[in-house]
């Protein structure tokens, strides 16, 4: 039953995400408070081992909660639900879209998805900041708001964030930098 509950989740997933593999975080956030298969920290770790390994962002965290929640067929079956969807539409624009292309509706309806996606990916991000960089059971346990921001993530944040711009290495190359950094400082 596990299983098929994991086609179905991911089938809607795959089929509402309009944007790429983050505008899955939401979906994902949705599943874990709904299902509790794996948590909103699991779902850091999803992005971060999906960033580091080759492969689309989204299949690659279908398949790794997929995984966790039910081993090798788990993720296999995630991995189906994702992508079954696009592959259904894909087929079917490939078929038609030569014909309605340059319909003003059709236009206008892609035109329009692109604020979606950028919601679902800000709604994603505010996610993934609130797990990686603040740490809300201190605060709420403190009630003081000096034990709100992880301040060595955040400081690692920023650095990343203006090197990746200035020095275009390849993103693996942050990534393994900031696992070391994580590991010599027992993140």
């Amino acid at each position: 039953m596990t299983l098929l509950r994991l086609i179905f989740e991911f089938f809607k997933t795959g089929l509402f995400s309009v944007g790429g593999g983050l505008a899955t975080l939401p979906f994902l956030y949705e599943m874990s408070d709904k299902t509790h298969w794996f948590s909103h920290g699991d779902i850091a770790d999803m992005i971060a081992i999906s960033e580091s390994t080759p492969g689309a962002i989204g299949i690659n965290m279908a398949t790794y909660a997929g995984f966790k929640t039910a081993g090798i067929l788990g993720g296999i079956c995630a991995t189906l639900g994702l992508a079954l969807p696009s592959l259904i539409i894909i087929l079917i624009i490939a078929r038609f879209l030569d014909h309605f292309s340059d319909n003003r509706h059709v236009q206008n309806a892609f035109y329009g998805l692109r604020p979606a996606s950028i919601a679902m990916i800000t709604a994603a991000l505010v996610n993934v900041i609130k797990v990686a960089l603040l740490d809300l059971n201190a605060y709420a346990a403190s009630g003081n708001l000096m034990d709100l921001p992880r301040v060595i993530p955040i400081v690692m944040a920023v650095i990343l964030f203006f090197a990746m711009k200035k020095l275009k290495w390849h993103p693996i190359v942050f990534l393994g930098i900031s696992a070391v950094i994580g590991i010599i400082l027992k993140l």
